[in-house]
């Protein structure tokens, strides 16, 4: 009998697996962490050793208070920098005092003191850099996000933690990008349970506006329920923290609510990426990462047939995160994905039925 379903499953997947593959982009023209049509040519100009597109962009967000813009640029022309960091030599040697060129630089360093195997010690270092950019930001929460990435490496305590969790709602209380760093402190990873971690993401996705990224919160939590408990040399930096339930910092750590409960919330925590997702046309770069973290999700939780929707929706935008976890290749990842989802969804349509066809939503883009 396993030899007979075998065949029969061989059978659908050849028959139907093409017919699934009509929605989604072809595997050459995917593209892994493309920049949008305003970062592009700041990174082109980079490349050439030119760094004042880049401050151009980085002052017309600060300006604007795009902060969610911002911070993802910050991010992207850092690890530019990683790797070709002359133009930001020059940029800081033109404007030394220039806020976002000092932003960019500490967003650097931080990366690099992260891959240090001396990690604490050495962001602990960094400290007196970090600490007049937060003074100065103004509404700016892109610093304070920085700050709290900063502290949980360098294992600030719990009401350090807190006190800048704080500051950083004071500019905006809806940022994504530090209600992430929040939930990695708040992570089995770190300092907290999986419990708190869903408590804190479920919390803040009900109070977030809609259309905001942080109703995919969920979503996080439930990747990080999914990741192997760290072993020795992992992330996590043994018992010396708190967890938190709620908000930031606070809780009981290494509770969890057992197996099926776990499940039932990265079901539920899936079934809100859903529907934030629908909310965006597809193809549309801004959800990207979410789309591409809520595929994983699905993936997981062998959700065959809305995991290939979502795939269909991401279009051609592939991110490192969640791919890339573990030092895998992210782009190959992501395709194999797609490729385990199409066949598995195949193989459960009957051999004479029609595979469905990947349906599509759009909506408004929302920050």
């Amino acid at each position: 009998m396993p030899f007979l379903h075998a065949l029969v499953g061989a059978a659908r997947s050849a028959r139907h697996a093409p017919r699934l593959a009509a929605g989604l982009t072809p595997d050459d023209d995917v593209l892994l962490d493309a920049p949008d049509g305003r970062l592009s040519p700041a990174l082109v100009a980079a490349a050439l050793g030119d760094p004042e597109p880049a401050a151009k962009l980085l002052a017309t967000t600060r300006d604007a208070a795009e902060w969610e813009d911002r911070d993802r640029y910050v991010g992207r022309l850092a690890t530019f920098a990683y790797h070709r960091g002359e133009w930001l030599d020059r940029w800081r040697e033109a404007a030394p005092r220039d806020p976002d060129a000092l932003l960019v630089a500490a967003q650097l360093a931080v990366r690099r003191a992260w891959e240090s195997p001396a990690r604490a010690e050495r962001l602990r270092e960094l400290g007196p850099l970090l600490r007049p950019l937060t003074e100065e930001a103004g509404r700016d929460p892109v610093p304070w996000r920085l700050a709290l990435d900063h502290a949980r490496g360098a294992h600030a305590g719990h009401a350090v933690f807190e006190g800048l969790w704080e500051q950083a709602l004071l500019r905006s209380p809806h940022h994504y990008g530090c209600h992430v760093a929040a939930l990695k402190y708040l992570s089995a990873q770190w300092y907290g349970s999986q419990r708190a971690a869903f408590d804190f993401a479920e919390q803040a996705a009900d109070d977030a506006a809609p259309g905001s990224l942080v109703r995919a919160l969920p979503v996080r939590a439930a990747h990080e329920a999914l990741r192997p408990p760290p072993g020795p040399g992992r992330d996590r930096p043994g018992d010396s923290g708190k967890a938190g339930s709620g908000k930031a910092g606070s809780g009981k750590a290494g509770t969890a609510d057992g197996p099926a409960a776990d499940g039932a919330r990265i079901d539920r925590a899936a079934d809100r990426g859903l529907a934030l997702s629908a909310a965006f046309a597809p193809g549309d770069p801004w959800p990207a990462e979410v789309r591409n973290l809520l595929a994983y999700v699905l993936v997981e939780r062998k959700r065959w047939e809305e995991a290939l929707a979502e795939f269909g929706r991401t279009g051609p935008h592939a991110t490192s995160f969640p791919w890339a976890v573990g030092g895998h290749d992210p782009l190959r990842r992501f395709l194999a994905a797609r490729d385990r989802t199409r066949a598995e969804l195949a193989r459960r349509t009957p051999l004479w039925g029609r595979a469905r066809a990947i349906p599509g939503r759009s909506g408004p883009r929302g920050h």
